[in-house]
């Protein structure tokens, strides 16, 4: 019975890191994204880890993966149980500080793949923690399948494969579009939000300043505000979650209008991604003036989509000979439409048709 124990825990935990790892490692930029979100200030305040964030993001999914392959070909069983182990200590402690403090939402376990709320992700790694402990009590049983030399190759092969896979997605596309904006999905049906969908409950908050000390009513508070205390911000406390659309925080605005509506209904429309002007790829953003005339010529609509500000936009359009017109966009909106910065994205009536990393600008069909 032990043995069956161990070798179901050996399965269910390296198929599990292994099917994790592969995930992340398809989109490893928008894991990166997850990882800066915990650097930030509201939750660790590790600041200069974010430049990091990317290189550490490949490190981990790697790892995952290789991990995983370890376990199940049983190659070197007390470091991968050992190294399985502490992996899984420090996603806990992640998982359970999110949901216990509320300061990351979704702990991008699986990508967009599969979105779990942070207490669903605690669970997952609380049943992951036991069925490691298992095989860590058990190690003597997690036997090799093969003999030394296949183990090495396998290993160093799964190592291998990873390192490519990492490299190829990373200058080009994910394999596999999980996101709400992948080709084929409509834009406006992604924004809609469906009849009798449950509705946010939301609770107003006023702090105000008492003796020095910022003190949070409610609005049946309000009343017992002592004398003498300053109005410093009023918040809103979400009690209950709403349904949410896949899309969202979606504009395309410029002068203080969106412009989406009528955007939306081009038949030809062609987006040039560029969510951080300054920190864009500048080989990439040569490129891009070229491809605009093409496609005016093919009787396209072609924008610009960005969060840099008109004085980076000006620099950017003055440096790259730029001449079509920027609009205005949420930064994780448009980090969720592509990777790539910048990135190529077609519209037929707000249908995506294509999407393209700008080193496959060659590949784009008009």
């Amino acid at each position: 019975m032990k043995n069956i124990i161990t070798q179901f825990s050996r399965l269910f935990v390296g198929l599990l890191f292994i099917i994790s790892g592969l995930i992340k490692l398809n989109d490893p930029v928008g894991f990166s994204y997850k990882l800066a979100e915990y650097f930030s200030e509201p939750v660790f305040n590790l600041p200069f880890l974010t430049p990091l964030a990317l290189g550490l993001a490949l490190f981990l999914v790697i790892l995952e993966v290789v991990l995983g392959v370890m376990l199940l070909i049983g190659y070197k069983s007390k470091i991968t149980i050992w190294s399985l182990l502490i992996l899984i200590v420090l996603f806990t402690f992640l998982t359970f500080y999110s949901a216990y403090f509320n300061v990351v939402k979704d702990c991008g376990c699986f990508g967009d793949a599969l979105k779990l709320t942070p207490w669903q992700s605690f669970t997952k790694d609380i049943v992951l923690l036991f069925f490691i402990v298992i095989l860590y009590v058990n190690q003597k049983l997690v036997k090799p399948l093969f003999d030394k030399n296949v183990q090495n190759i396998l290993a160093y092969v799964s190592i291998i494969l990873c390192m490519f896979m990492g490299v190829w997605v990373l200058n080009h596309l994910p394999l596999i579009d999980f996101r709400p904006y992948k080709v084929g999905n409509n834009i406006q049906k992604g924004m809609e939000i469906p009849d009798g969908a449950p509705k946010s409950v939301v609770e107003m908050v006023f702090i105000y300043n008492v003796n020095g000390v910022d003190t949070e009513f409610t609005e049946k508070d309000l009343m017992n505000i002592p004398e003498g205390a300053t109005f410093v911000d009023r918040k809103d406390k979400v009690i209950t979650q709403g349904y949410v659309p896949p899309i969202h925080d979606f504009t395309m605005m410029k002068n203080d209008s969106d412009y989406k509506e009528e955007l939306l209904e081009e038949p030809k429309l062609l987006m040039f991604v560029t969510y951080d002007l300054p920190n864009a790829d500048g080989n990439g953003l040569a490129k891009l003036e070229k491809l605009n005339q093409e496609a005016k010529v093919k009787g396209y609509k072609v924008i610009g989509m960005t969060t840099s500000s008109p004085e980076e936009i000006a620099t950017a359009q003055k440096q790259y000979n730029l001449s079509f017109d920027f609009y205005f966009c949420d930064a994780i909106a448009l980090k969720t439409i592509e990777r790539a910065n910048p990135s190529i994205v077609i519209l037929n009536r707000g249908t995506i048709i294509q999407k393209l990393h700008h080193n496959d600008i060659e590949d784009l069909k008009l």
